[in-house]
């Protein structure tokens, strides 16, 4: 594809995720028909909840990770900086967008060391769609981790947006084999996520066979690719395929249940239209080790760094105090904590 192709695909990504209303989904994440039991007396002190834990051996301060966005827009530079600059300050981890426009043209929009520099401390996660790893997929997957000096690589699956995609990659198959060779070969752990339409228990079983040490359930709720490539397509019949699409997936509630129960020690990242901090707790609670957020934070992201911190320290405050709430002192008491699923009282995690 030519270059002048992909960058504009990638602003035309922007601008219609920044237009809530042309890329939201019609379907729902799940989390609104789960409740936690409110503590009345929860005998602590809120500012000494302990959020900290770690992604990938790496520590953080609060369980969060600034989700990829998009990659290859002129734009993405200064939202790239941002989001790095917020992450070091807060203690949280980021996920690059794909780098496969700088991989394939040479403008690297931003995607450099610099973001390590500015970010020293920061987990710092690579990305690759899983449909450019065939081939050389290898040598590309370590030149993504090298341009950035990242801690891990995602591979992001989307086969529903190259579906419906003008000039797509509709080619599928042997995806699985190439995903276990790069996860043999790289140097740094694989991450997998879908892009909003979710990961269910048996990809996500087939993932860690091929050696993938985390999965980001990446479920519907949120952002919908298919809605955002039915709003670039200039042909009407190529909308409408798409759009039929716009509420397709797996609620981001039932995907982390149900991978949670396949796969009891597996760290996962709960992503797809976590809106607040009150998601985030509930995500927490269903079985998340991490939660994502992306386009609730791509305005904040594109007006300053003071913004990104901003909005991430209002979701941490809220998260703090749904643990304060309900009596959690941690994280490992806040997955614990009784929650209600339709009026009915949920098991408590072993």
């Amino acid at each position: 594809m030519p270059q002048s192709e992909l960058v504009k695909r990638k602003n035309d990504h922007l601008d219609i995720v920044l237009d809530e209303a042309r890329a939201w989904q019609r379907a729902e994440t799940g989390f609104a028909a789960y409740r936690f039991e409110h503590c009345a007396l929860p005998e602590l002190h809120l500012d000494a909840i302990d959020l900290r834990t770690t992604l990938l051996g790496r520590p953080l301060r609060a369980p969060l990770l600034v989700s990829s966005m998009t990659g290859g827009a002129l734009r993405a530079s200064r939202i790239n900086l941002h989001l790095v600059e917020a992450a070091q300050e807060l203690g949280i981890a980021l996920a690059v967008g794909s780098q496969r426009v700088a991989l394939e043209t040479g403008l690297d929009h931003g995607l450099t060391h610099e973001l390590r520099r500015r970010g020293p401390d920061v987990p710092l996660l690579a990305n690759l769609g899983a449909a450019q790893l065939r081939g050389k997929g290898i040598a590309l997957a370590q030149r993504a981790v090298e341009m950035i000096d990242a801690d891990a690589l995602i591979v992001h699956l989307n086969p529903l947006q190259e579906a419906v995609q003008s000039g797509g990659d509709r080619d599928w198959c042997g995806i699985l084999d190439a995903i276990a060779a790069v996860t043999a070969a790289l140097s740094v752990p694989v991450v997998v996520k879908e892009v909003g339409a979710g990961i269910s228990a048996s990809v996500a079983r087939q993932l860690v066979q091929a050696g993938v040490q985390v999965i980001d359930v990446a479920g519907a709720g949120g952002t919908s690719w298919a809605a955002v490539e039915g709003e670039r397509s200039p042909d009407p019949l190529g909308r409408e395929i798409a759009m039929a699409f716009s509420d397709w997936g797996i609620p981001t509630a039932l995907a982390l249940r149900a991978t949670r129960a396949a796969l009891p020690s597996l760290p996962i990242i709960a992503s797809g239209g976590i809106r607040d901090g009150i998601d985030a707790a509930k995500a927490i609670r269903l079985g998340a080790d991490m939660v994502g957020q992306a386009a609730s934070v791509l305005t904040s992201a594109l007006e300053s760094t003071d913004a990104v911190v901003d909005h991430f320290r209002a979701v941490i405050r809220q998260l703090q105090i749904v643990c304060f709430c309900t009596g959690s002192a941690d994280l490992a008491a806040l997955a614990r904590a009784p929650m209600f699923f339709d009026g009915e009282l949920l098991d408590t995690p072993p």
